[in-house]
């Protein structure tokens, strides 16, 4: 089956291609005869109820600074194409709401990986909370009265923006710590979006666990350990990958999301893991397939393109 694919990200021509898990699923998108095209967000169009890309076609290869040769622009509908891969990078902002409803307007008769009303649906920091008993004691909120009970019950905590990607804006606050209102402070001068207080988990110090699923089913997991005395283990700001096998809570985890991820046509997602605890449901953009591919030889990649194939397969 030769699937005429279509990917929406960020430009190709700046991704760094060792740890692009993008790249990864493009690369072996091609090496199964699959014909690749690539536009920007920005240069998607909604007329007359059909959705159009400004793009190019291109063919990748696995050498630094020459990865992608691009063709000549073209618009082509998206209808035209068997799968459309959603794989820009958050924040998910308003204007990455936007493009899932431009997406829905073309899914299922395009397959969109993953289905962009879940993306919408689906926001990564709370639909975890949907899951009872799999999440550390979390508060949502933008009420300062609500933080203040909240630490004065759990103590220690961390911080975070309900929308935030990739590490940023996560700080550590000891239940003693004077600086909530402060940090809090500079939060609002920046969004006026709620903020994440989270019960800290001294295990975090062993590691953010990411757990890749696909259609989902784990199919592995890498450790991302930050670097000493942090806490924030992305691999965006200093923390390490390591390897790691998926222990008997993990998949008791998986076991009890991969449903409804499933149900959801949520294809490919990376899961958030410390200690016994799920902190996050990665649906926008998920990370670490070049990463477990060089310590476990698993090619999530390879798995995402069998099962999009079979689905295509089944009409």
């Amino acid at each position: 089956m030769s699937l005429k694919v279509a990917v929406q990200m960020d430009p190709i021509e700046g991704i760094g291609i060792e740890g692009d898990t993008t790249f990864l699923m493009m690369e072996q998108a091609q090496a199964r005869g699959h014909s690749l095209f690539v536009y920007t967000p920005d240069r998607l169009a909604l007329e007359e109820g059909r959705v159009f890309a400004r793009g190019r076609d291109v063919s990748v290869r696995r050498v630094k600074g020459d990865h992608a040769r691009l063709g000549d622009w073209r618009r082509p509908e998206l209808t035209e194409f068997d799968v459309v891969l959603l794989r820009q990078d958050p924040p998910f902002d308003m204007t990455y709401i936007d493009t899932t409803y431009f997406l829905e307007a073309v899914h299922p008769k395009t397959l969109v990986v993953n289905n962009p009303a879940e993306v919408r649906n689906a926001p990564e920091k709370l639909f975890v909370t949907q899951f009872p008993g799999v999440q550390p004691p979390t508060l949502i909120t933008s009420d300062r009265q609500a933080m203040y009970e909240f630490r004065a019950r759990h103590g220690d905590l961390v911080v975070k923006p309900l929308n935030g990607r990739g590490g940023s804006g996560v700080a550590r606050l000891l239940a003693d710590d004077p600086n909530l209102d402060a940090l809090l402070e500079l939060h609002e001068q920046i969004s006026s979006e709620p903020v994440i207080l989270q019960k800290f988990l001294p295990s975090v110090v062993k590691g953010d666990k990411r757990i890749l699923l696909v259609d989902g089913e784990p199919v592995g997991a890498i450790n991302r350990v930050p670097e000493k005395g942090q806490i924030r283990s992305n691999l965006a700001v200093g923390g390490k990958a390591e390897p790691v096998e998926l222990s008997a809570r993990d998949r008791e985890i998986c076991a009890i999301i991969g449903p409804e991820l499933k149900r959801r046509g949520l294809l490919f997602v990376g899961i958030d893991v410390i200690g016994d605890y799920l902190t996050e449901i990665n649906v926008t953009s998920p990370t670490g397939a070049p990463s477990l591919k060089t310590f476990t030889g698993i090619d999530a990649a390879e798995i995402l393109w069998e099962r999009i194939e079979a689905l295509r397969a089944a009409g």
